[in-house]
């Protein structure tokens, strides 16, 4: 008999919130109205498909983003048999901060090749760094309360919890790095997640073998 999940219902709401903020990211890219007004022929057509490009490759990484948080809790949710309180406020904090990503993609997208871009590069890593805070709470209120299956998977939400450390602090830099250097601190917030992506495949990869 298979054994009961006894947080399915935390794991569908979870569920249900990063699919709704997925879908949210897609919303604001939009050619813009001053831009509709240029198009007269296919090449105005092209040069506004152009202007909002910024904003697709902003949707992309934060659907990436939110992508690998959802495959990361899904594996996470697996490591547990039971739930508290705390445990649950963690996972809220930790949704907060996914379904809050369609704020600063939206102003990454609008002003990153500007000359005051710094803010929305700076809001971009700062949720980013939060979340990763939120991963930190659930790791640490899961090893309290003693929620993981067997010592196995105590293990693990163990180096969980050093990976979402190691993400808070780097990101915190990126924050604090892009009052200075915006354009550079956004290309290599685009590396690390292209490198969480490609780590992460590799490992289930290794994981199936």
């Amino acid at each position: 008999m298979a054994e009961p999940n006894h947080n399915s219902r935390l794991e569908a709401f979870c569920d249900g919130v990063f699919a709704i903020a997925l879908t949210l990211l897609i919303i604001d890219i939009k050619i813009p109205p001053t831009e509709k007004e240029k198009i007269n022929d296919t090449a105005g057509l092209w040069l506004a498909l152009n202007h909002v490009t910024p904003s697709i490759l902003a949707f992309v990484l934060s659907f990436i983003i939110i992508l690998i948080g959802w495959v990361n809790h899904h594996n996470a949710i697996k490591l547990v048999n039971r739930s508290c309180s705390s445990f649950i406020y963690a996972n809220g904090f930790l949704l907060l901060t996914v379904v809050f990503m369609p704020f600063p993609t939206a102003l990454m997208g609008e002003y990153i090749f500007t000359d005051h871009s710094a803010p929305a590069v700076i809001l971009y890593n700062v949720v980013i760094a939060l979340n990763a805070m939120g991963w930190i709470l659930i790791c640490k209120t899961a090893l309290k309360n003693r929620l993981a299956k067997n010592e196995k998977a105590n293990l693990q939400i163990r180096k969980n919890g050093k990976f979402g450390f190691f993400a808070f602090v780097l990101y915190t830099i990126c924050a604090i790095m892009a009052i200075w250097f915006p354009l550079a601190v956004a290309i290599i917030t685009i590396a690390t997640w292209i490198f969480w992506l490609i780590y992460g495949i590799s490992m289930k990869h290794e994981e199936m073998n």
